[in-house]
């Protein structure tokens, strides 16, 4: 077996109806995991599934939503109860808003923080009960850029502190569980395409500050996460816990 196989590998991704879901779930079966993939929207999940499913990969797809916790548990048993283990947490889902602090309605900050923070220790607290079971686990939480930097004239206080939040909680995760041998990492993408990000990208002045504060000077591009994922997802990283691998063209880097 290679370094980064996956084979035998049960591969849950949470947000997988679209996006960096979708990207993230086909990296994993690329790699010889079987997957299970959790969303709200069914229609698009089960489109998500049959492509999994062309690739060669098992495919067991749950609607949740990540904001019940009740949903949580029943989705995360159903898994459990198809595969008889989950081996790979993949914690994806997450939304944006951009609204001033002085303005920004109660409601909004709290659909952020639920979503993007909340969700993801609910999510890992019922995955990772499976894993200590089963005394193996690799936990990869997404944060972001904005996990450690803001952004200049695009007021994001809501998502800066929700994957602030996600750095922080993988830090105490991987601090927790590393006697039960599971690591817990988290991924700090900058800008890629996806259905969250596509109405800021295609604003000129957007790609403006993505010159200016990217040293590459571009978004990312599709399948430019995929090393950094099989990488926590894998073997290779048996050492590795409690850390966020910023993959944004070296714009944390100044």
């Amino acid at each position: 077996m290679g370094l980064f196989d996956l084979k035998g590998k049960i591969a849950l991704v949470t947000g997988a109806s679209a996006g960096l879901g979708v990207q993230f779930a086909k990296a994993l079966a690329g790699q010889g995991a079987d997957l299970a993939i959790m969303a709200r929207r069914w229609e698009k999940l089960e489109e998500v599934r049959k492509i999994i499913e062309a690739l060669g990969a098992r495919c067991f797809a749950v609607k949740c939503d990540v904001l019940n916790v009740d949903d949580i548990k029943a989705a995360i048993a159903k898994i459990k109860e198809h595969y008889g283990r989950i081996d790979i947490l993949v914690n994806n889902a997450g939304v944006a808003r951009a609204m001033p602090a002085e303005s920004q309605p109660d409601d909004d900050w709290k659909a952020v923080i639920d979503t993007n923070l909340n969700s993801v220790y609910f999510v890992a607290r019922a995955v990772g009960q499976v894993m200590i079971e089963q005394n193996y686990g690799k936990i990869i939480n997404l944060g972001s850029i904005h996990s450690s930097v803001a952004m200049p004239n695009r007021p994001l206080n809501a998502y800066c502190a929700s994957k602030g939040g996600v750095l922080m909680l993988t830090k105490a995760l991987a601090s927790e569980w590393a006697k039960y041998n599971i690591t817990v990492n988290a991924i700090g993408p900058a800008y890629f395409p996806s259905e969250m990000t596509s109405a800021a990208m295609s604003l000129p002045a957007f790609l403006d500050v993505v010159k200016t504060y990217c040293p590459m000077g571009r978004p990312g591009r599709e399948g430019e996460l995929d090393g950094a994922l099989i990488y926590f997802a894998s073997d290779a990283s048996s050492y590795t816990t409690g850390q966020l691998l910023s993959i944004d063209g070296g714009w944390t880097a100044i």
